[in-house]
């Protein structure tokens, strides 16, 4: 059966509430009465590899390499993994590349992938988000900005917090742009952080970046953020890894989105129906 025919199928007379694809918030109301759900949020500037970085630890848990103790244990949102997944993969005419970019003109929220996995002894509902990174960029400069509003969504709404810092736009010849960029960021996150866990990860660690350069970045999240984890990430495999490829720092970084302790957090109250909707996943009255 195809994912169009499941899609139409109907179970005791309602119609299953999901298509395989992203989901949006109006889609995922029902996993409240499942779990309490986690949401990762994911901040960082267009190109930087968040979306990569997604795709890496799908295909990652697709090949059952993972944390310890943690395994897959399905998901609603198969065919969006796939979407951003497939084009890491080898097949017969070419060899991985980089996921498209993930586009700005794609709503005003971004799309929610889920994942349901067995850590330790308990079942988790685990929910990534996958956001252009203009929004983040516009967010950095004005909270309200009206073309900015998943941006400001995600931050209202996210139990873990993920900041990425691009090595390879550090290094090249607009990293001055970049850094403030990036600093902008930084201060936005940590106006919005609101005792959240947050991690600051180097993606494309295997690109070097200018000792003073990094330095300027880590005083500046020092400054902005307060206490954070930091992570360093590459798709390219440790030296002597190649036959077995899983990167570097992906899976370190996964079982701590995974398993830091949440802090309580006022999220903001809304009007709209679907934050709202967002809010009863999470398990929280407001």
């Amino acid at each position: 059966m195809s994912m169009s025919d499941i899609t139409e199928a109907m179970v005791d007379g309602a119609r299953l509430p999901w298509t395989g694809n992203a989901m949006g918030a109006l889609d995922i109301g029902f996993l409240a009465g499942k779990a309490r759900t986690r949401l990762v949020g994911i901040f960082g500037a267009a190109d930087s590899g968040k979306t990569s970085l997604l795709g890496a630890w799908f295909l990652l848990l697709a090949r059952d390499v993972s944390p310890e103790a943690v395994s897959f244990a399905g998901s609603l949102t198969l065919e969006g993994w796939e979407n951003i997944a497939g084009s890491l993969r080898w097949n017969a005419t070419h060899g991985p590349a980089f996921p498209p970019h993930t586009s700005s003109g794609a709503g005003r929220n971004p799309g929610l992938l889920h994942l349901s996995l067995q850590v330790c002894d308990a079942r988790r509902d685990i929910l990534f988000a996958d956001a252009p990174g203009e929004w983040f960029s516009r967010w950095a400069v004005r909270r309200d900005a009206e073309d900015a509003a998943g941006a400001l969504w995600l931050s209202d709404t996210s139990d873990v917090l993920i900041l990425v810092v691009d090595s390879e736009a550090l290094s090249g010849a607009s990293r001055g742009v970049v850094r403030k960029n990036l600093f902008s960021l930084l201060r936005r996150v940590g106006a919005e952080r609101r005792g959240r866990p947050i991690a600051l990860v180097w993606t494309k660690s295997d690109v070097n970046v200018d000792e003073q350069m990094r330095l300027s970045v880590t005083q500046a999240a020092d400054l902005s953020l307060g206490r954070y984890s930091t992570f360093n990430v590459s798709m390219h495999p440790a030296k002597g890894q190649r036959p077995h490829n899983r990167g570097q720092g992906l899976i370190e970084l996964f079982e701590w989105a995974l398993t830091v302790a949440e802090s309580t957090f006022d999220k903001q109250v809304e009007s709209d129906p679907e934050r709202e909707l967002l809010r009863l996943v999470g398990g929280v009255n407001v």
